[in-house]
């Protein structure tokens, strides 16, 4: 009995910002149609529709290649996979090398949309041309929420900091004297202090009994206030500038407002995340730095081994030796958002731990800055991370005492660590 083989269609695609570009092909090289769509319900349902029509014909499993994935292509790298056809990725870097190493005579749309069939039939042949195309997996819709919630949360946190720095700016300028009585320009009576009046003259004339109204200004502050008012002084500018200022502080208040009930989404959406309840069980990694490493992982199947998650965290370099010289570089295909929150939690962590805590110290004494020491340390965290995700395990901390017989026994506590955790500080 002859089998025949199953052929299996294949589609690559173009992403643009308002039209995409597909070429469809077989596993066998040949390529059947090409075309373009819009970035409209209406594309993608010619879209799909091209495709039906030839698994008519060729009834095998269907694999789809678009560059751009969960960016411009978004919905429809999500309408994909609700199909149950197999998506890949184009990785954009990759996909850089390999034109350095196959160079085209020229480039269009439609070329690169062929590029993508290309990298189909090379894959199974050539490792950098399967490094190119990384196929993506499911990922749970917790970690996906978590992503944006979190992404929402940062660019909100950076606006926060602008604005602040602008307030405390023209503040400066109009009224110098009003900064002295506060710490920092964000805290919540201060911010509260500087709206409660029509305009900020009339803040040296408001009474204790009103102050004392103003939310988060109790007895302490009103006192500090009432100190200030006889030796207030204004600038010119504060006939213009002051409403200015008081809308900076009014934006500061309701971008505080937000973030804390985003905040607070995050940590309903986080106890559905197999990967934030996992990394929260490590000592040092808070709600806030698990929430956005659970976003920005998504899946701890979209890596192979875990020194891919080390590169994707930025806790891990690259050889970059010649000759007599060794050294490293930093990879650029680091997610820098899930970067950022891995050094803080790091950097908690080792706080709260003193096997990390005194490895951290050996790497200050070698000779490393803060953060070289902080990646080091977290290099061994991505080990223990990529094995607690792996085995669905909590973080466990082990302890090594001896018995009344003079023997060695192992004690469990009841938060948690990895063997491996214990031996940081020999490594």
């Amino acid at each position: 009995m002859v089998v025949t083989p199953t052929v299996e269609l294949r589609v690559s695609i173009d992403v643009g910002a308002r039209r995409h570009h597909v070429a469809i092909g077989l596993s066998s090289g040949e390529v059947l149609e090409e075309f373009a769509i819009a970035h409209q319900p209406e594309g993608f349902t010619h879209f799909f529709a091209r495709i039906e029509i030839h698994h008519q014909c060729y009834p095998g499993p269907v694999a789809v290649a678009m560059e751009g994935y969960n960016g411009y292509a978004r919905p429809l790298d999500r309408l994909i996979q609700a199909r149950g056809y197999r998506l890949y990725n184009i990785n954009n870097l990759k996909l850089a090398r390999f034109k350095e190493i196959f160079p085209g005579a020229a480039k269009t749309d439609r070329l690169d949309a062929r590029k993508g069939l290309e990298l189909f039939q090379l894959r199974e042949h050539l490792p950098l041309a399967k490094a190119v195309l990384q196929e993506v997996g499911a990922i749970p819709v917790a970690n996906e929420r978590l992503k944006r919630l979190t992404r929402r949360r940062r660019r909100l946190v950076n606006e926060r900091v602008r604005v602040v720095n602008t307030l405390h700016a023209d503040l400066q300028a109009v009224c110098p004297g009003l900064l002295e009585i506060t710490r920092e320009v964000g805290n919540q009576w201060f911010l509260h202090f500087l709206v409660s009046a029509d305009t900020l003259p009339q803040l040296t004339r408001l009474r204790k009994a009103t102050l004392l109204n103003i939310p988060c200004v109790g007895r302490a502050y009103a006192r500090i206030i009432q100190d200030w008012q006889p030796r207030a002084q204004w600038s010119q500018e504060v006939e213009w500038v002051g409403a200015m200022i008081q809308e900076d502080a009014q934006r500061v208040l309701d971008l505080d407002a937000q973030i804390a009930a985003l905040e607070a989404t995050m940590h309903h959406v986080a106890q559905a995340s197999t990967i934030a309840t996992t990394l929260v069980s490590i000592p040092g990694f808070g709600p806030i730095c698990t929430a956005e490493l659970a976003g920005e992982i998504g899946a701890v199947t979209r890596f192979q081994q875990e020194s891919s998650l080390a590169l994707y965290l930025g806790m891990a370099t690259l050889d970059n030796s010649s000759g007599q010289r060794h050294s490293s570089k930093p990879p650029k295909q680091v997610n820098v958002r899930a970067k950022a929150a891995m050094m803080t939690a790091v950097d908690r962590h080792r706080k709260s731990v003193p096997e990390s805590q005194r490895y951290y110290e050996k790497k200050r004494q070698a000779g490393k800055s803060h953060n070289q020491a902080i990646r080091a340390l977290g290099r061994h965290l991505c080990r223990i991370i990529y094995k607690l995700l792996k085995d669905e395990r909590l973080y466990e901390i082990r302890t090594v005492e001896e018995d009344t017989t003079g023997h060695v026994a192992a004690r469990s506590l009841p938060v948690g660590q990895l063997r491996r955790a214990n031996k940081l500080a020999h490594a």
